[in-house]
């Protein structure tokens, strides 16, 4: 068994009023210096090791991220 993890953000040029509140929060509790915050979504996933590369990018393109608003981002995790 492998450990991936998936990372999914809102494209550059997509509003994301979900990191647009926490950075407004952040300011009013008084956390200055933060000017942008970005949210997005982590996934963990436990898979087969004969998993390849190209079918995780493509489970993460179909059910993980929108890609017409999201970019995404695979990363095996070595032990």
């Amino acid at each position: 068994m492998a450990r991936v993890v998936v990372d999914v953000m809102p494209k550059p040029e997509i509003l994301d009023p979900q990191g647009q509140a926490v950075a407004g929060a952040l300011a009013r509790l008084g956390f200055a210096g933060v000017s942008e915050v970005r949210q997005g979504k982590h996934f963990e996933l436990d898979v087969d090791d004969s998993i390849d590369d190209e079918t995780l990018h493509k489970l993460a393109g179909t059910l993980l991220a929108n890609p017409v608003i999201e970019d995404w981002r695979v990363t095996r995790v070595t032990p």
